[in-house]
């Protein structure tokens, strides 16, 4: 497509052609629902902003590297632990406050969608603090005990302070409990009907859809990533370090 037409169209026609071209616009400070009239050469010209420059993201909203796109399988477990909080700075600083911020500022004015804008207002603040709790004690708690076992591997441990974390932790119990914790977006699916989207839902309600059906989708991805390969992994280090302190042990 010419970058004459997309700089001509309206907002509103924007957005309805592609949902993901309203978080393109959100980051560069364009709410859709608040310019949907006018030309995105216009709102660029009130805003102070190169049109070229936003239209080229706007042509190419995928151009970052997909995570089931990555040979992840072949990594060591401190770059996938790096990969996987760099997902969480993304989720918590990027792609949840823009949701949210989609979500205050619903406006069904669609008799169809009225409870939906009633309880995504409830409900999505608390799936929102009750994440990023879990995204940040699962740095503190997982991440650092599976750091805690490489340089353990490598023989690079306090032996007392090693002692203790073996007792206290096992990898398959967190494996398990990150499995209970797996279907943290049920709630909002029972609300919104599984995103089920009538023939004349407001672009408003798309594109908040589609933005949880992504999220979902990333979600899903992030915890098959923990599930298939960081867990593995990093149990084959926890019981490599058990071997090795466990026989050290008997020479103390």
């Amino acid at each position: 497509m010419a970058k004459t037409t997309l700089k001509d169209k309206r907002i509103q026609d924007l957005v309805n052609q592609n949902n993901v071209h309203a978080y393109v616009l959100y980051f560069f400070g364009i709410k859709f629902y608040e310019y949907s009239e006018q030309t995105l050469e216009q709102v660029c010209q009130d805003k102070g902003l190169r049109v070229d420059q936003v239209v080229k993201e706007l042509e190419a909203p995928h151009a970052n590297f997909q995570e089931a796109d990555l040979p992840l399988i072949s990594y060591p477990i401190d770059l996938i632990l790096e990969y996987l909080k760099h997902a969480h700075f993304t989720f918590v600083k990027h792609r949840l406050p823009y949701i949210a911020r989609l979500v205050e500022s619903f406006n069904a004015d669609h008799a169809e969608y009225e409870s939906v804008e009633k309880d995504l207002k409830e409900l999505f603040p608390l799936f929102l603090e009750d994440f990023i709790h879990h995204i940040y004690e699962e740095e503190d708690t997982l991440f650092g005990y599976i750091r805690l076992l490489e340089k353990a591997s490598k023989g690079i441990y306090n032996p007392s302070r090693l002692y203790y974390m073996l007792e206290k932790n096992s990898l398959q119990r967190f494996a398990m409990e990150h499995e209970a914790h797996g279907d943290e977006m049920g709630g909002i699916r029972r609300i919104t009907n599984n995103y089920t989207l009538s023939d004349d839902a407001p672009l408003h309600v798309k594109v908040i859809y589609s933005e949880l059906i992504s999220f979902e989708k990333s979600l899903k991805t992030h915890a098959r990533i923990e599930n298939e390969i960081l867990f593995p992994k990093a149990m084959m280090v926890e019981n490599r370090v058990k071997k090795i302190f466990g026989e050290k042990s008997k020479y103390n």
